[in-house]
């Protein structure tokens, strides 16, 4: 994992909002798999094994006349990663509960306090889909719960759920550089009774969970939620992320068919988190 090489695109955006939720979410469309925001706009890493120089082809908001999006692009090394999002990450707060924050950083005085080192992995609590599953676990009653965490990323949310006295937590991710992070932040934490593994749905098996968290993507999810379904126990619920307001009646729908009802969605700058019940 060491030598494994990145390509870095520094991208500004004008509007900065919606354009760099816009963007990052079309990036993630086409292999791009960590992101930092800034001020000006956005950071994005590919791996250099799945670049090629027509990847951005596909990427729509490039062309659109509502937005001014500008890259620069280099070669960046996985060992270089510390240093570079250290200079642009900060502690974040989800209510007056929780902080999410690195190694470096100051310890707070709440209720529950995360320390991740997030390296290439996506998952800091900076993202608004993040942000809100977040408080949605924070809202929620997770003790005693068996819990999954689908595309668990940093293994933030698994780590809260573990706070918030879950009984065990399953974290899965089918990128390896998650999956080894996850395991690492897991342990930072102090958090024994989370099992991180990699992969996708297909591990799943005829485990039952009260609770399952995902946060990927729209077209994921929708492949996904009967999955989901099937692996919740009586009266479970199901939280998804990763997607826009305008695409909840295509989830609802889905959910729907599969035996889940709409309870409660977040709303952070055109993203959204939503509550099913089973």
């Amino acid at each position: 994992m060491s030598n494994t090489i990145y390509i870095e695109y520094n991208f500004s955006v004008t509007p900065l909002q919606p354009g760099s939720d816009i963007l990052i979410a079309e990036l993630g469309e086409v292999g791009f798999e960590s992101f930092l925001e800034n001020e000006d706009g956005v950071l994005a890493y590919i791996q250099k094994n799945d670049w090629n120089e027509n990847i951005l082809e596909t990427v729509e908001i490039l062309d659109s006349e509502l937005f001014k999006v500008s890259f620069e692009l280099k070669e960046i090394e996985q060992e270089n990663w510390n240093a570079t999002w250290e200079q642009n990450f900060e502690a974040i707060q989800v209510a007056d509960q929780c902080v999410v924050r690195a190694p470096f950083h100051e310890k707070p005085n709440v209720q529950y306090d995360i320390v991740i080192e997030p390296k290439m992995s996506f998952g800091t609590g900076h993202h608004e889909t993040t942000h809100m599953m977040l408080q949605f676990i924070l809202e929620n009653d997770f003790e005693g719960k068996d819990v999954l965490d689908m595309g668990s990323g940093t293994g933030v949310l698994a780590i809260l759920a573990a706070m918030k006295h879950a009984n065990h937590i399953d974290a899965i991710d089918i990128d390896n550089w998650c999956y080894l992070n996850a395991k690492e932040n897991v342990e930072r934490n102090n958090c024994e009774h989370i099992s991180v593994f990699e992969g996708d749905s297909s591990l799943l098996g005829n485990r039952k969970y009260d609770i399952i968290l995902a946060n990927i993507n729209r077209n994921i999810l929708l492949a996904d939620i009967s999955v989901y379904a099937d692996n919740l126990k009586e009266n479970g619920t199901l939280f998804l992320s990763g997607f826009y307001e305008e695409d909840i009646s295509l989830i609802s729908e889905t959910c729907l068919k599969a035996g889940l009802k709409f309870e409660k969605n977040l709303q952070k700058n055109n993203w959204v988190a939503v509550k099913y019940v089973f």
